[in-house]
């Protein structure tokens, strides 16, 4: 089992940047596969990126090229690199994982969350 923790959430002015962190306690957190999700107000949970346990990642289309996902073994941590941010990209951002790879993009295929952290983005 993993516990998952989020931060790096903040208010930016849009074309800016932020760094988020998702901290994992437990055990052999290098087994794990990570995916990033945000959630904006009346909408659905959405993918945004994901990281195997191999470093292979993926993306979400829309987040080609702005955002890059990252993880550090050593520390248990995985990352979310936003640059040049959009209003419409203010929403609860999530960290999850899960074991066994398959459809990425499939949250109810994670098996783990975090708490979220808010991100606000400013016109």
């Amino acid at each position: 089992q993993v516990q998952l923790v989020e931060s790096g959430g903040g208010l930016v002015q849009a074309g800016g940047s932020l760094r988020l962190s998702c901290a994992a306690s437990g055990r052999a957190f290098r087994t794990y596969n990570m995916g990033w999700f945000r959630q904006a107000p009346g909408k659905e949970r959405e993918f945004v990126a994901a990281i195997a346990w191999s470093g292979n990642t993926y993306y979400a289309d829309s987040m080609k090229g702005r955002f890059t996902i990252s993880r550090d073994n050593s520390k248990n941590t995985m990352f979310l690199q936003m640059n040049t941010l959009k209003p419409e990209y203010a929403a609860i951002y999530y960290c999850a994982a899960r074991k066994a790879w398959g459809d990425y993009e499939r949250a109810n295929e994670y098996a783990y969350w975090g708490q979220g952290t808010q991100v606000t983005v400013a016109s």
